[in-house]
């Protein structure tokens, strides 16, 4: 975020946040749409191309100046190959803990760090910026139900509403608007995949995760 925008990971995290309650919803689809939000940026930038499925670094050397971004970047050089599905869960905690530091540091939330007992409680971050994640969660709403012709809408925000339905991000989109907005939701997912290839991997996994996390909600499994 050098440049002060909000990268697409950063702007996934601030959709999330309940306007009401000034905190984002952290269940188990927030890691996963983050990451994918980061690996579709870096695709976006170059940094990652697509090798026969397989989410490679274009260049050992690249880094893109984001230290969100360059983490998720040497996290995948120093790994096994693997397809870019998979990386929407591999280690998505690590993305989803990253943007947060670099939100507050940016002056978008403010970081409450306790101490308690002798010890630090895990940080908690409060909302610095309400008007603007309101604004940004509007225009991601306009986006996706229109009247804006797809063709004029950018690939970067057609990108953004894609992952955000993909994940169902209930700020911004609900079951009823995944289906009322279907076929846009298609157009638009064609349109930020013409700057992004590989967007319909990255999607595949989000919906994979999604899916994933309503079983283990219906079935129990996991719980204490």
């Amino acid at each position: 975020m050098s440049d002060g925008s909000p990268s697409l990971p950063a702007r996934l995290y601030l959709l999330a946040w309940d306007p009401g309650r000034r905190r984002p919803g952290r269940g188990p689809g927030l890691a996963p749409v983050v990451r994918a939000g980061a690996l579709t940026e870096l695709a976006w930038r170059g940094l990652l191309v697509d090798v026969d499925g397989v989410a490679t670094p274009r260049d050992l050397d690249a880094h893109s100046g984001d230290p969100v971004l360059d983490g998720l970047l040497e996290l995948v050089m120093e790994s096994r190959p693997r397809p870019w599905e998979s990386w929407v869960t591999c280690y998505a905690g690590v993305t989803l803990d990253a943007v947060p530091a670099q939100l507050a540091a940016a002056g978008f939330l403010r970081a409450d760090s306790r101490r308690g007992f002798g010890i630090f409680r895990p940080v908690n971050y409060a909302l610095e910026r309400a008007q603007t994640v309101e604004a940004l969660q509007r225009q991601t709403r306009r986006t996706l139900t229109g009247p804006e012709p797809v063709a004029e809408v950018s690939q970067r925000d057609a990108a953004l509403v894609a992952l955000a339905a993909a994940a169902g991000v209930p700020t911004v989109v609900s079951p009823a608007d995944r289906e009322r907005h279907g076929e846009r939701i298609a157009a638009l997912t064609l349109r930020g995949s013409g700057a992004v290839p590989a967007l319909g991997k990255v999607l595949l996994g989000v919906r994979t995760a999604g899916d994933e996390a309503v079983r283990w909600d219906r079935d129990g499994v996991g719980s204490g």
